[in-house]
């Protein structure tokens, strides 16, 4: 999808989502998961149909014969998922205007959930929620017509795109709450040709909506002449604070064909078990979160492996268990850094102010640097993403290459 088609498709996502705000009085948190759920049955239906007449073929081949199989299993087989006539997109778009279409359109996600053959997708895609717009009888059937528009060649991470447009335009205060925002595909892209994550286990602690994940896995697509196809040899592990967020995230996946879990946890006080585990970690963080208690983190090693981020006074004895990290943002750093195993490579999208950081910031940053951990930096243009003009820098960690560091004095 080029930048023109990205920018009608925003258009009509726009429009559509006054719609919604103007015929059923939804509430502005409330835009996102009956639209996202149509683009994904849209993605879903693009998909299916690049691999519909190779399961048909198959599916006859063997139809009365002793290995007969049935087009569910040959469909989850080679697609990863299977969709019945009822739960195309053509059809629901189809439709009358008599229909009861909520009902249908939640029949056609119940469809697509039991087509897959994963317990982890069960209640990710939304259902009642079309019932919310169910007030104005034609309100469905435009919406259907709206994301028509998504031309079939378009793929890739489109759905993390028009989740950061959401944040964008309905809900800019959320979504810079803590810092959080969404990464653009052209800085995701750079970490990744950086990093090269072709393989084995790849993390992101603050997933969002998968992105980092898709061009992952675009990556290995580009460069599979080199390569060859490894695409099934990457497991991805992602984590989000948001319920909605991981429901996105986990429609991102299997839209991708990408194996792994995500969960919805909290980073800073959900245990993990990540002590030199990935092969990668690629994340964008929240910026500048100030709230995380110390007593929450300073016993997991993973976040003081490189050294505790700690106010500069001494707090008294008495409120020792509200005393609070200055800034998370070295918390994050010291979990990238020692999530890696020994020849791990990560990239990570920081604010500036984290490159020159006083006090104990700047102990933790000498330790990393004496180490030879930090293999590059990479300062980035303002004004890159929807939500916030904060400057930021990518920061990229190299194990391997730390392993061989000149240690002469």
């Amino acid at each position: 999808m080029n930048t023109q088609e990205l920018k009608k498709l925003e258009n009509n996502l726009w429009n559509a989502a006054n719609q919604l705000r103007q015929g059923a009085g939804l509430k502005a948190t409330e835009y996102a998961s009956p639209i996202l759920g149509l683009i994904f049955l849209k993605f879903a239906d693009i998909k299916y149909r690049q691999y519909e007449d190779a399961i048909k073929q198959e599916f006859l081949s063997k139809q009365g014969k002793r290995n007969e199989r049935s087009e569910k299993d040959i469909a989850i087989e080679q697609c990863g998922f299977y969709l019945p006539d009822f739960a195309r997109y053509s059809y629901l778009r189809d439709l009358s205007e008599n229909m009861d279409y909520a009902q249908k359109v939640k029949d056609a996600m119940k469809a697509v959930e039991d087509g897959l053959d994963r317990d982890d997708f069960k209640g990710v895609l939304p259902q009642d929620e079309y019932f919310k717009i169910q007030t104005d009888v034609t309100l469905l059937k435009t919406l259907f017509k709206i994301f028509d528009d998504i031309p079939d060649e378009a793929n890739g991470d489109i759905l993390g795109k028009i989740y950061e447009y959401f944040l964008g335009k309905f809900a800019l205060s959320e979504g810079q709450g803590g810092g959080e925002f969404f990464t653009p595909t052209s800085v995701v892209k750079y970490m990744v040709e950086v990093i090269e994550p072709y393989h084995g286990n790849l993390f992101d602690p603050a997933c969002g909506s998968a992105g980092m994940f898709v061009q992952s896995a675009q990556f290995i697509e580009r460069h599979k002449a080199h390569y060859g196809d490894l695409s099934k040899a990457i497991h991805v592990t992602g984590q989000d604070k948001t319920g909605e967020t991981v429901r996105l995230a986990k429609m991102n996946l299997l839209i991708n064909g990408l194996k792994g879990e995500i969960r919805e946890a909290n980073t800073f006080t959900n245990d993990l078990d990540c002590m030199g585990k990935y092969d990668y970690v690629m994340a964008n963080p929240p910026f500048n979160v100030k709230d995380v208690k110390l007593d929450v983190v300073k016993n997991k090693p993973y976040f003081n492996a490189y050294g505790t981020p700690q106010n500069k006074t001494a707090t008294k004895k008495a409120d020792a268990d509200k005393d609070t990290i200055p800034n998370a943002n070295y918390l994050w750093i010291n979990l990238f850094a020692s999530s890696l195993n020994d020849t791990g490579r990560a990239a990570l999208v920081m604010p500036n102010s984290a490159s020159d950081a006083r006090h104990s910031e700047q102990d933790i940053r000498i330790k990393l640097i004496e180490e030879g951990l930090i293999s590059q930096m990479t300062s980035l243009p303002s004004n890159l993403f929807y939500t916030v003009t904060l400057p930021a820098s990518l920061w990229f960690f190299d194990k391997a290459k730390a392993a061989k560091k000149d240690t002469r004095v």
